[in-house]
């Protein structure tokens, strides 16, 4: 059921109006241009057409918020772990942004319940609820500015959703362990997007990881990041109990 039902009033001020009251549960403030958060949470799946072919929908702001995050993240594990090498940063940033993360701190934030999309195809939308996590940081960084946004990232989201301790002790991440195994061995690591399946929003990715120009592993998600993960999981567990020697 969805709490936030302002997509479905026939009313747009009573809709602006609901959204800004949800906006304020989720993170204490009341938007300033309310268009931007409509638009984050205008799922591809329900995409609107504009003048001159434009397609409207959250893809934009979902690619912005992505950068802004890292960004952010980036900055506050880099002083929050002064004496750690780049290895360790890079894992740590990976634990927290992962899609999985997201998508569990998107339904913990009820953020996924804003989000509009085709009802008929929901089960195959694996992203949905952590692609509208990072529309909505794009939309607040248009809205109030970086410093603003950084803020909001490191309180009601880092602050709320992370204990740094137990990331530490988390299962590694098997992409970065590749990235770093290969380094060792001087050799490059390469994720490649080979094919495409499906169309629409049930398109998926099938992503091939080579190691020294070496095929050596292939995953496939509805996302190029999940179908890198999953050829990154498989390439680990070849590398690790082979003992791969390229």
């Amino acid at each position: 059921m969805n709490i936030w039902p302002w997509a479905r009033n026939n009313s747009a001020g009573q809709g602006d109006r609901r959204l800004r009251l949800a906006i304020r549960s989720i993170l204490g403030y009341s938007p300033r241009n309310i268009h931007l958060y409509h638009l984050a949470f205008l799922h591809r799946s329900a995409t609107q057409e504009a003048g001159s072919g434009i397609r409207i929908n959250n893809e934009r702001l979902e690619f912005l918020g992505d950068a802004i995050l890292d960004a952010v993240v980036a900055d506050f594990l880099f002083k929050t772990f002064p004496t750690r090498d780049e290895g360790f940063l890079t894992e740590m940033r990976s634990k927290i942004v992962s899609r999985v993360m997201l998508g569990k701190i998107s339904q913990k934030m009820a953020i996924d319940q804003l989000v509009q999309h085709d009802t008929s195809g929901s089960g195959t939308f694996r992203s949905l609820k952590g692609d509208a996590l990072e529309a909505l940081i794009g939309a607040v960084y248009l809205d109030r500015g970086y410093d603003f946004t950084k803020r909001i990232i490191l309180d009601r989201i880092i602050a709320r959703y992370f204990n740094l301790d137990d990331l530490v002790n988390q299962e590694v991440n098997h992409k970065s362990k590749i990235i770093e195994w290969s380094q060792q061995h001087k050799k490059q690591a390469h994720f490649q997007v080979v094919e495409e399946v499906g169309s629409g929003f049930r398109k998926q990715y099938i992503v091939e990881l080579s190691v020294g120009g070496e095929p050596i592993a292939r995953g496939q998600d509805f996302s190029i990041k999940g179908a890198e993960r999953n050829a990154a999981e498989k390439g680990w567990l070849k590398i690790s109990s082979e003992g791969l020697d390229l």
